[in-house]
């Protein structure tokens, strides 16, 4: 195989123009620095349609504007169903898009339920009352920009600088083998560019990466003064889990902001840690960014700290996201719909995942008093009985595999004795952050729980990155598939692996070892994690120009946005959410309606999700190209 550069040798220093038809910023990559003509987008904005332009100038009050707007969309909208139009009909799709969303967010009950008018905004700057960015962000015109496009039948999302005609492309205006080899062209050009991309993910079974984690290995090994058979033992591992920012200074190098960072949460009691095994998953030097999604798993960011110091007397109210005191029926247990409940036995981790849904109540890595009372458990246990339309049940933390053999055989054997329970799940990241936990004698014994025909015995991890996935990974699933136990992958969609194909060379990876993708996380909506956040915009245009790319048995996994106190909403049911404003600060602000929905009248849930520009903007810093991603605007 081709040679990677060694994560010992530093990136050169370089300076990148990022250049595109609506997003022209400079950016130092060493030192990110935008700088934005900000008179330049705006003025792309009325030259994205002048139409609309003209409404909203000539316009005496928001009234006028509205009805005259929403004259004008009609007839945008009538005129796609003309003879004479000449717009594709793919491009006609988008227009009739981009005209739903703009009528919803002009709409008065919109303004009402946001309590805010993206129109009045609009007006305001058609009428040049406000012509700064402290008045309308950047991402706010940029929005519109490509709204208007889309309105106009000008989106350019399959040509970049004409719109898209009619026509019969080559391939369909021949017939037999002649056809085919014309469509094998393009599909070969398609296949191409998605092997490009995914070359720029190593896995953490390339040849290169084995050995330099063998060299970090040795010298972790070196630093407790321990051997190779404490190394494959998960009680040695546990108890040497890094939990002080010492054998990191020694063994790793760090910016000063993590070093920060680490030493503040270390000091205010932040939950932190992480495996030896873990650990040397991370390159020991700072690289060109192979190991970024790992480091960003495990060491906190600033800002994360900051929030985490300032609200630690209140978290279990701040930063409950998904209102688990709101569903919780019972002591350690979840319900948000009716044949699955969550059982929490356990609230500590062999390590601590920054963006972790629970941190609200993870008081510290193996913390010494995570395992529920005996009392709790029974009742907890005995609250199953009650609800015999529950019939799936995940046992999840924490993480119930850092538990004893004999405590977490003890519980899956209370639970597997109820009749009506068909399927018991054990949420755990222990096989990516420490494999050698699944030993034979234990798989055995879980394996015997697994009975085809009446009880599923399953395994849901969280891999979520490719360089997560080792030789020690993988032969703990192997062993665990051979004892007839699923395993099943959820991960968390984040600025860390959402770079084109990113993902997709992930599920690739996963079904190499036999692990299945099953959910794609929206991240929650919480703040002290917000740089961690991807719009949503992102996972949808991921997952019908990238994902969509692979074979069927490739992309099993669902992506998903959690509604808070209800539980899942599938993205890919646009009729289960849509955009209903646009705020200054270029945040859009979609309403959730419930998986309840055409069953119980449910109110929805509306959600301000992280500015696509600021997104491009972070993935502009990293050196990305923003032109492969122009058309995430119109994924609503």
């Amino acid at each position: 195989m081709k040679k990677k550069k060694s994560p010992t040798e530093s990136p050169k220093k370089m300076r990148t123009i990022i250049i595109d038809d609506v997003f022209t910023d400079s950016i130092d990559t060493v030192k990110p620095r935008f700088m934005v003509d900000y008179v330049a987008y705006v003025k792309r904005l009325w030259d994205s349609n002048k139409n609309i332009y003209k409404i909203l100038k000539d316009s005496t009050n928001p009234e006028e504007a509205r009805n005259a707007l929403y004259n004008y969309l009609e007839k945008a909208e009538r005129k796609i169903f003309e003879l004479n139009n000449d717009l594709h009909i793919l491009e006609k799709s988008t227009v009739r898009e981009s005209v739903r969303v703009l009528k919803s967010i002009i709409g008065p009950i919109n303004e009402y339920r946001t309590n805010f008018s993206a129109l009045k905004m609009l007006m305001n700057l058609a009428k040049n009352k406000m012509n700064k960015e402290s008045d309308v962000s950047v991402g706010f015109i940029l929005e519109f920009i490509n709204l208007f496009r889309g309105v106009d039948g000008k989106s350019n999302i399959y040509f970049e600088k004409e719109q898209a005609k009619k026509g019969i492309p080559e391939y369909l205006q021949k017939e037999g083998r002649e056809a085919s080899e014309a469509r094998t062209i393009i599909l070969d050009d398609i296949g191409t560019i998605m092997k490009q991309y995914a070359k720029k993910y190593p896995s953490g079974l390339d040849e290169d990466v084995i050995e330099w984690r063998k060299s970090n290995r040795d010298r972790i090994l070196s630093y407790f003064n321990a051997s190779i058979e404490d190394w494959y033992s998960h009680t040695w591992q546990l108890k040497n889990v890094i939990k002080d920012a010492a054998p990191l200074l020694k063994l790793i190098e760090l910016t000063e902001e993590q070093k920060e960072a680490i030493n503040k949460a270390i000091k205010h009691k932040i939950p932190f840690g992480i495996t030896p095994y873990y650990l040397s998953l991370i390159d020991n030097k700072l690289t060109l960014g192979y190991d970024n999604a790992i480091r960003a798993q495990v060491i906190p960011p600033p800002d994360f700290v900051d929030q985490m110091v300032d609200s630690r007397h209140k978290r279990g109210i701040v930063f409950d996201f998904m209102g688990e005191h709101d569903t919780s029926p019972a002591n350690l247990v979840t319900r948000r719909y009716p044949g699955i409940a969550i059982f929490k036995p356990f609230n500590t981790c062999a390590q601590i995942c920054v963006y972790c849904q629970r941190n609200w109540e993870i008081d510290e890595v193996l913390a010494p008093d995570a395992m529920a009372r005996k009392e709790d458990i029974k009742k907890a246990l005995s609250w199953f009985d009650d609800h015999p339309s529950i019939g799936d049940v995940l046992i999840t933390g924490g993480d119930p595999m850092v538990m004893s053999d004999k405590n977490l055989i003890d519980i899956i054997d209370e639970i597997s004795s109820k009749k009506h329970v068909y399927r018991i799940r054990i949420g755990t990241r222990t096989p990516v952050v420490l494999p050698m936990r699944w030993n034979q004698k234990f798989i055995d014994t879980l394996s015997s729980y697994n009975v085809p025909g009446r009880r599923q015995l399953s395994i849901i991890t969280h891999f979520e990155h490719s360089y997560e996935i080792t030789p020690d990974a993988a032969d703990a699933i192997a062993r665990i598939r051979k004892a007839g136990l699923s395993v099943y992958n959820q991960q968390v969609y984040t600025l860390y692996n959402s770079r084109r194909f990113e993902t997709a060379k992930l599920r690739l990876d996963l079904k190499s070892i036999g692990v299945d993708p099953y959910y794609t996380f929206n991240m929650k909506g919480k703040e002290e994690t917000r740089k961690y956040m991807v719009p949503i915009a992102r996972i949808l245009q991921e997952l019908k120009e990238e994902a969509r790319l692979l074979p069927g048995l490739d992309r099993t996994d669902e992506p998903v946005f959690n509604v808070p106190k209800l539980g899942k909403n599938h993205l890919r049911a646009w009729q289960d959410h849509r955009v209903v404003m646009i705020l200054a600060n270029g945040s859009r602000v979609y309403e959730f309606h419930p998986w309840e929905k055409n069953i119980k009248p449910t109110p929805p849930y509306n959600y301000v999700d992280v500015p696509i520009y600021e997104y491009l903007e972070e993935l502009a810093a990293k050196g990305e190209n923003i032109r492969d991603y122009r058309t995430i605007w119109y994924y609503f």
